[in-house]
């Protein structure tokens, strides 16, 4: 697993850019790779996240991987945009009884209210367009 940041080199007709390259992402070993840091919000246990971006704009979206320990949870919120999930490892399960593994692609829509957690641990791809709210 390698994290790439660098300034690509144009094509002759093509603007300069910069690009993250996260390479092997379905290599669970690789993952250690990360830089992984503890998300503690209340209803939440067991969590730890590598950011890959937010954005500034009013809507606050944000892409992240997400490791939950065995046992772990996450809160119990509400979408205010669309989430997509992506498994890379373990299982992931949703309150509602789903379970989610390696390869699944999950969609959650705004206004979508939920808990996930899992029994195994797992590894999450998640992409948010905006962000959750906490429920009660």
């Amino acid at each position: 697993m390698s994290l790439v940041t660098a300034q690509a080199a144009p094509a002759a007709d093509a603007q300069p850019r910069t690009v993250t390259v996260v390479r092997d992402i379905f290599d669970p070993l690789g993952l250690d790779a990360l830089t992984w840091e503890s998300w503690s919000e209340p209803g939440r246990a067991g969590v730890d996240v590598h950011r890959l971006y937010t954005t500034d704009d009013a809507a606050n979206g944000a892409a992240m991987i997400t490791r939950m320990a065995p046992g772990a949870h996450g809160d119990l919120h509400e979408h205010l945009g669309h989430e997509l999930l992506v498994v890379l490892d373990g299982e992931l399960r949703n309150n509602n009884g789903d379970r989610y593994r390696p390869g699944d692609l999950v969609i959650e829509e705004p206004g979508s209210v939920h808990q996930v957690s899992t029994e195994t641990g797992c590894t999450v791809l998640g992409i948010r367009h905006a962000p959750t709210r906490p429920v009660a």
